[in-house]
């Protein structure tokens, strides 16, 4: 019996040391996976830290006080751009949350209808980049890219530097007189061959793809000043000019008649002047992985070759796009830009000549969401008075400074036009600015022409957001570039761009007539 009583004596004193052990093994467990919880969670804050501070600055903003001259809507909405603004630049969650975010906003904050609020979602603006972006597509499967890729490197050589200048003189030429969203979504395909040709790396052709990519859109961008027909913002302004100052019943007004060919006499030469700019600024800021693109141009050109004479899908689609291009030119105030983007995707579709398996994989459909919340916003800053208020308070506080006459005044109308652009659609920005900064030219004894030039003109310098511009939007859409390259490089492309304006309206505009 004792040596029975001895095993089980041993028996219960090994079972007493597995559950000893046991229960240490749970409790370090236990320990480990608090410690790897609390790491997590850690973790996700830190990585959404901005989305908290956006939070925070939104409600430490929105309980302050109304100011005197903003309406609680106005104050509401001002209060949702900075939040946006934030989350557009450090980008802690993905962009189109922001967009809903938005949206939300728009119902819970203002007590808009959710109808109305969807209204404003899909504009013509919106219906035109969708269908660029479907355009896009479309030229990217019949290849076409290529071919006009090919066309360009055959003047510009291999060099990337120059490909990249000839991307710019090619895409800011057909822009200023086409336009700049046109124009942008027609090239980016011509961008994407030459980097994927480079290396299907993303990662690989990092700095090369900003180059190229930013050479369509801010070539698209500065070209858009050139003519009336670069942007609804050059005919706001000339409908402001002559609502404003022209009386028939006083021939001397007829100055503030601009026409066609003297907007172009006015703008074209700063719009020359900018385009080797663009590139240099873009080398200055990004320098490309590859200073050569031979082996990208050889593989393009064996592509082009293998592919042989043109197909007679290759003449529809091209027919197709050519009646899309004449379309945008003659019937664009009828029919609306968006409108005819769509019936061109439509066209293809119809024709067979891309699937729609093609467009549905091929299309950020995101952006789309993200252009339309944007533009939806820029429409409450408007009619909620915010836009106008934000002017005046600017220029009300420049005004102790001796912003209120010549070039300080020209230089503040730049400047808060660059900022109003920036977050607001420019068509929109001269809008809002325009009758204010024509009035305050009026008072101050400057001259209307020059105030509304460089109104009209620094709204083209929507270079740091990714909202700015459709041209900035449908190069993002790409994926190979960051919210945060707008601002690496955009910050440069304005300064430059008013220094080249405030030169002109200082030498050369009174020189023309101003």
């Amino acid at each position: 019996m004792s040596d029975v009583g001895f095993v089980l004596s041993r028996d219960s004193l090994q079972a007493h040391e597995a559950s000893q052990r046991l229960s240490r093994f749970r409790r370090f467990g236990y320990q480990s996976w608090l410690i790897f919880r609390n790491q997590i969670n850690l973790h996700y804050f830190w990585e959404k830290r901005w989305f908290f501070v956006a939070l925070v600055v939104g409600f430490a903003v929105l309980k302050l006080d109304t100011p005197a001259g903003l309406t609680p809507e106005g104050h509401i909405v001002l209060t949702m751009s900075i939040v946006a603004t934030i989350l557009f630049v450090t980008e802690p969650v993905p962009l189109p949350t922001v967009a809903l975010l938005i949206v939300i906003g728009q119902v819970v904050l203002l007590g808009l209808q959710s109808t109305e609020v969807a209204k404003s979602l899909m504009t013509d603006s919106v219906l035109f980049i969708m269908g660029s972006l479907m355009l896009a597509v479309a030229v990217v499967k019949q290849r076409l890219d290529k071919r006009i890729a090919w066309l360009i490197v055959q003047f510009t050589g291999t060099k990337t530097v120059w490909i990249c200048f000839g991307i710019s003189v090619v895409s800011g030429i057909l822009a200023s007189f086409v336009g700049e969203h046109t124009v942008a979504a027609m090239m980016l395909p011509v961008g994407l061959t030459l980097i994927t040709l480079t290396s299907q790396d993303p990662h690989k052709v990092r700095n090369l793809a900003a180059c190229l990519l930013f050479s369509i859109s801010y070539g698209c961008s500065v070209a858009g000043i050139g003519t009336p027909s670069g942007g609804a913002r050059n005919a706001i302004m000339i409908g402001y000019w002559q609502e404003f100052f022209y009386d028939p019943a006083h021939p001397e007004t007829e100055v503030y008649l601009i026409d066609y060919v003297r907007w172009m006499t006015y703008a074209y030469p700063m719009f020359l002047l900018q385009l080797p700019m663009v590139t240099i600024i873009l080398f200055l800021t990004f320098k490309p992985e590859y200073s050569d693109l031979s082996r990208a141009v050889t593989k393009l050109r064996m592509q082009v070759m293998l592919e042989g004479p043109l197909k007679p899908g290759d003449w529809v689609a091209i027919l197709i796009f050519a009646l899309v291009l004449t379309g945008w030119i003659t019937l664009s105030q009828t029919l609306g830009m968006g409108i005819i983007a769509i019936l061109g995707a439509a066209a293809f579709l119809v024709a067979g000549l891309v699937l729609w398996e093609d467009v549905n994989s091929g299309v950020n459909w995101g952006v789309v969401l993200l252009y339309a919340a944007a533009i939806s916003l820029g429409v409450q800053m408007k009619d909620t008075g915010a836009a106008e208020w934000v002017a005046q308070s600017f220029l009300s506080f420049l005004s102790p400074f001796g912003a209120d006459h010549g070039i300080g005044l020209w230089a503040a109308v730049s400047g808060l036009t660059t900022i109003v652009t920036n977050t607001m659609s420019n068509g929109a920005a001269v809008a809002v600015l325009g009758p204010i900064v024509l009035k305050m030219a009026s008072v101050a004894g400057e001259s209307p022409i020059i105030i509304g030039f460089i109104t009209a003109v620094s709204s083209a310098f929507a270079y740091l957001t990714v909202v700015g511009t459709p041209a900035c939007t449908i190069v993002y859409a790409s994926g190979y570039l960051k919210t945060t390259d707008f601002l690496k490089v955009g910050w440069r492309m304005a300064i430059v761009s008013i220094i080249i304006m405030l030169a002109a309206a200082w030498v050369y505009w009174p020189l023309v007539g101003a």
